[in-house]
Parts: structure tokens; C-alpha cells; sequence
């Protein structure tokens, strides 16, 4: 294969993820408003940090985080490269170049959404027709994973693709937990009556990552920081966990030439999500460690280019 389509592939599943994750963080911050008391600071900016887009989002809008504004930005802005116009826009543009290696229904079920968060985004805005569009982006992408995943022959290409995906995911959930959980309602004496929104607000983290049935499921217990953080991070049965994806890449290097400076990479990742403390974590240095993990993907993400993409 050359490595122009296997890096097209590669960067088509991520962006395919971006669009999905980028739709669910939108929807389930909104449905947070409405279960949260009007004392709490509630921000939409956090939407924004989570993207990382901070500086292209105060270029275009300065200082004010409204809601009118950071929505405007996640979902139609052709300034912010997360946006998930400019997502589906990227995986529309490569999807033209590899067709062939492609099922059809793919093609006409992407084009068909990319023309209407072009032509008619600014119409979904509001509140009351927000949520059907993000629904049909996170429909869209579940279709196309599961098309893909049983309609396409699993060969180099598939498995660029599906590296491409879990690292994104990967990438993703580090951002929402770090940036979610900094933001928490920590009650105190004096705010007693808002200790049961904390538990709400851990709710919004699991749904950020369609989560929380599972997570029950597994736990079988109320929701606790510590134990979403483990959940989310090193559960290796979930596919959204970052020990998850980490492992699918794991799996599916040995499908590819192999690469002894990329395996290391990876496994330095995956030790240090799998070795963390997360009880201890969760009271004190989460944000470092996570620092550490999002370090570790950029680094994978160089190392995969290096040794597959670069002429």
C-alpha cells in the first residue's frame, strides 16, 4: 500500500472519531445545564479547553465564552480545525481519494451529512435543534465504524484506519477527564447541599464518553471519582478507555512492518496508564499524569508518521 493512503486512512478514522466525540461533548454540557442549580458557575469553556482550540476560539471571539459563541465555534466555525464541520470536511476530502478501498454507502451517508452541516449548520444552533443534528453526527459515525468494520476487508489499510480511531479516542478521553474533572463541584461544610450535583457532574463525564450504562454495569455500585478515573482509564474491556485503545494499537501492530522505536513508545504508554494509582490520583497530581499520557500519544503519533508516512 502506499503511504499516502494508509496515512489518508489513518487521519479518515480519526477524524471520523473527532466529529462523534466533539457532537457527544456538545450534547451531554447542554443537558448539564439543565440539571444543575443556578449557583453553580456553570462555563462553556470548558468545551473549548478540552479541544484545546483556546487561542483560535479568542482570535475569532476574544474573551466571551457564551454559549451562542462556543457553539457556534465547535460545530460550524471553518476557523476552529476541530470544528465538526471542518472534521467531517477533512473526512469527506479523503474519503474522494480512496473510494475504491471503500464500501459505497460510506460515501453517500458522509457527503450527505457534510452538505448539511455546510448549507444549513446555522439553523441547528439553538437549543431546540441542536440535539437533532449532534444526533445524526454521532449516529453517522457509529454507522460508519460498523459498515467499515463489517464490510471492509481488514487488510493494511483497515489497520491504519483503526489505529488512527483508538488513538483519537485515546487522545479524547485523557482531554474530557482532565478537563472535566478539573472543573468539578467540590462541596464544602459551608455547601453541603451541593454534594449530590458533584455526582451529576461525574454523571456528565461518563455520558461525555458514552460511559455511564457500563460503567454501572461494571461497577455495580454509585458513582465515585476514583473509580470513573480507573474506568476510564484503565478498564480493558471498554472500548472509550484509554487502556483499551491503547491495547486494539498494541493488536495491531503486529499487521504492519515492524517498528522497535514505535513498540516502545507504545509500551511506555501503556505502563504508565496501567501502573497509575488512580486512588491516590484522583486526591492529588491527576493533571500531571495526564500530561504525561497526552505526551506519550503525541509521541506515538510521531513515531506511527515516522515509520509508515514519511517518504
Amino acid at each position: 500500500m502506499l503511504s499516502r493512503v494508509a496515512e489518508d486512512l489513518y487521519w479518515f478514522g480519526r477524524y471520523i472519531q473527532r466529529a462523534e466525540n466533539t457532537a457527544r461533548l456538545i450534547a451531554v454540557h447542554s443537558d448539564l445545564l439543565l440539571d444543575l442549580p443556578r449557583n453553580v458557575d456553570f462555563s462553556w469553556s470548558v468545551l473549548v479547553q478540552i479541544l484545546g482550540v483556546d487561542a483560535q476560539f479568542e482570535a475569532s471571539y476574544g474573551d466571551d465564552y457564551s454559549e451562542t459563541n462556543v457553539v457556534r465555534f465547535l460545530i460550524i466555525d471553518a476557523e476552529n480545525p476541530s470544528s465538526i464541520a471542518n472534521s467531517l470536511r477533512s473526512a469527506r476530502e479523503i474519503l474522494r481519494t480512496v473510494r475504491e478501498a471503500m464500501p459505497r454507502d460510506i460515501w453517500e451517508h458522509l457527503n450527505d451529512l457534510h452538505l448539511l452541516v455546510q448549507d444549513r449548520g446555522d439553523k441547528f444552533l439553538g437549543r431546540s435543534k441542536r440535539l437533532e443534528l449532534l444526533g445524526k453526527v454521532e449516529d453517522m459515525s457509529l454507522f460508519i465504524y460498523g459498515v467499515l468494520t463489517a464490510g471492509m476487508s481488514h487488510d493494511v489499510g483497515f489497520q491504519f484506519m483503526r489505529i488512527g480511531t483508538n488513538l483519537e479516542q485515546a487522545d479524547m478521553t485523557t482531554r474530557i477527564v482532565d478537563v472535566r474533572t478539573s472543573g468539578l463541584i467540590r462541596p464544602t461544610a459551608a455547601d453541603e447541599q451541593l454534594r449530590p450535583f458533584q455526582n451529576i457532574q461525574w454523571m456528565s463525564v461518563l455520558n461525555s464518553l458514552a460511559a455511564y450504562q457500563m460503567y454501572r454495569r461494571h461497577e455495580r455500585a454509585r458513582v465515585r471519582g476514583a473509580a470513573v478515573l480507573r474506568y476510564l482509564s484503565q478498564d480493558r474491556e471498554f472500548p472509550r478507555s484509554v487502556m483499551f485503545c491503547l491495547n486494539m494499537i498494541a493488536s495491531t501492530l503486529p499487521t504492519l512492518p515492524p517498528n522497535r522505536s514505535l513498540e516502545r513508545v507504545l509500551q511506555r504508554t501503556r505502563a504508565l496508564v496501567s501502573d497509575a494509582n488512580l486512588e491516590k490520583l484522583a486526591e492529588s497530581g491527576l493533571h500531571e499524569w495526564i500530561d504525561e499520557i497526552q505526551i506519550g500519544l503525541a509521541k506515538l503519533n510521531d513515531a506511527i508518521s515516522a515509520s509508515y508516512f514519511k517518504a
